[in-house]
């Protein structure tokens, strides 16, 4: 396998590749490079914030609970939750399940959800982890089912007599078909009949409510029944319009915002036989369209590409949450605060005059103690006032860099090694002027001004 199709692959199905794992797949065939990425992810392993006081909270729960109580836990919660953002950056950067990883990080942005209860938040996110790679019809059924999804559009409420469409709606929509396809809003109207009666507990355990659920005979997308929710997942699933929305979405994200509608074609033939999620991003890998030149360095990477990157060049951990939540607003992409049910912006929507700003600033900011101006405001900073007052407007990021480990990993390597690595588009003539010039400082300097370029923005 040629270097810069192995280089490739690990882009966009890895968050990059460190040095080591480059000279391990180096000269190895397509088919032994995609085996070795998947293997690593078979291992699931959950990803959890400890929260001790919340767990006994729910545990003994009763409406008789210390209002004071219960303030202070809500607080507690979103401060977990920011905790949550942080340790998924990290996970992204350091698991050998990268892939994993990048899939569950594919699906969040797919079946987006917002909750500041981060016991919701985070099953919801381990439950995208534990599916990610198998079936997606198993995957879209427990995602119906997950507490942070029915709270956050509205089936919580939605119950006989009284139908609350805004879940059925974003199912059809956002999640499954697309939007104004096959089906009509008296689809729709059916569709939240056969889900009334889905909810969860207190603590979040997945309830039908057969009492609230409409028993009535249903008519959806042709087919006449008395349907609950799973029936709907089952008959959007016939469509051969879902098989097709959800691999131009994969087709998008992984291959090209551009889509080619030949080859999403030969992906709907692997998905529909029987949603193999595994065995759909096995045949993207290993086609030889993967790997075309217009696919190569051709996507803008998104900000939580950017700063997974920069991490897993030089290892760099935020010593305080709320500046990581605060760059990565900056950026655009807060990961878990997406601006609402349709997800972050894609392609050249990362991209305004202010963005690039900072992106080409972020290594230096991070790396060398640059400073940054901290002047947003999120609803997941109830301190802000307080963190950002005036003094704080310029102000150094309070970062731990281990330039060692990163000294160990790239210190046999070439400064042309290290240029193949980090950029995936070609360079123009200035450009690579610049870059042997800086050939002269040492690889830190090197890496730093690499990863500033406005190359380095593409994967």
């Amino acid at each position: 396998m040629k270097k810069e199709d192995i280089l490739h692959v690990y882009q966009r199905a890895a968050f990059g590749m460190t040095p080591s794992k480059y000279k391990k797949e180096e000269n190895r065939s397509r088919i032994e490079v995609v085996q070795d990425l998947f293997a690593a992810s078979d291992k699931i392993e959950k990803l959890k914030v400890e929260t001790p006081e919340l767990d006994e909270f729910l545990e003994n729960y009763s409406e008789r609970n210390d209002r004071k109580k219960l303030r202070h836990l809500i607080q507690e919660s979103r401060s977990k939750t920011i905790e949550f953002n942080s340790l998924w950056l990290d996970r992204m950067a350091t698991s050998d399940a990268a892939f994993r990883e990048r899939m569950t990080l594919f699906w969040a942005t797919h079946f987006v959800v917002r909750s500041r209860n981060i016991i919701f938040y985070q099953k919801f996110n381990n439950t995208l982890r534990e599916n990610a790679l198998g079936n997606f019809r198993k995957l879209l059924l427990v995602v119906t089912q997950e507490s942070a999804m029915l709270d956050y559009l509205n089936n919580q409420q939605n119950k006989k007599g009284s139908p609350n469409e805004n879940f059925a709606r974003e199912l059809m929509e956002l999640f499954t078909l697309g939007e104004a396809t096959l089906y009509k809003e008296a689809d729709i109207k059916e569709s939240a009949r056969a889900f009334t009666g889905w909810g969860h507990t207190f603590n979040g355990h997945f309830v039908n409510r057969k009492k609230l659920h409409d028993d009535d005979e249903k008519t959806f997308l042709g087919k006449t029944g008395n349907f609950d929710g799973e029936a709907i997942v089952d008959i959007i699933l016939e469509q051969p319009e879902c098989a097709y929305f959800i691999c131009k979405k994969i087709y998008q994200y992984f291959v090209n915002d551009t889509i080619n509608e030949a080859h999403i074609a030969e992906m709907v033939k692997v998905f529909y036989v029987n949603y193999d999620i595994k065995e759909l991003m096995k045949f993207v890998f290993l086609s030889d369209w993967f790997y075309n030149q217009e696919n190569l360095g051709s996507k803008i990477k998104s900000p939580i590409d950017l700063l997974v990157g920069l991490k897993k060049v030089v290892p760099v951990s935020f010593n305080n949450d709320k500046q990581l939540v605060y760059v990565e607003r900056l950026l655009g992409q807060l990961l878990i605060e997406p601006p609402n049910v349709a997800g972050w912006p894609k392609g050249r929507g990362w991209i305004d005059a202010n963005t690039m700003m900072v992106r080409l600033k972020l290594p230096s900011v991070l790396l060398k103690n640059g400073v940054i101006a901290f002047d947003v405001k999120g609803e997941f900073e109830d301190s802000f006032e307080e963190f950002n007052k005036q003094s704080n407007l310029n102000r150094k990021l309070n970062v731990t860099v281990d330039w060692n480990q990163f000294t160990k990993n790239f210190n046999l390597l070439t400064y042309q090694d290290i240029t193949d690595l980090l950029i995936r588009c070609p360079i123009n003539n200035g450009t690579k002027e610049f870059l042997k010039n800086l050939e002269q400082v040492d690889k830190q300097e090197y890496c730093i001004q690499l990863m500033s370029l406005p190359e380095y923005q593409l994967s």
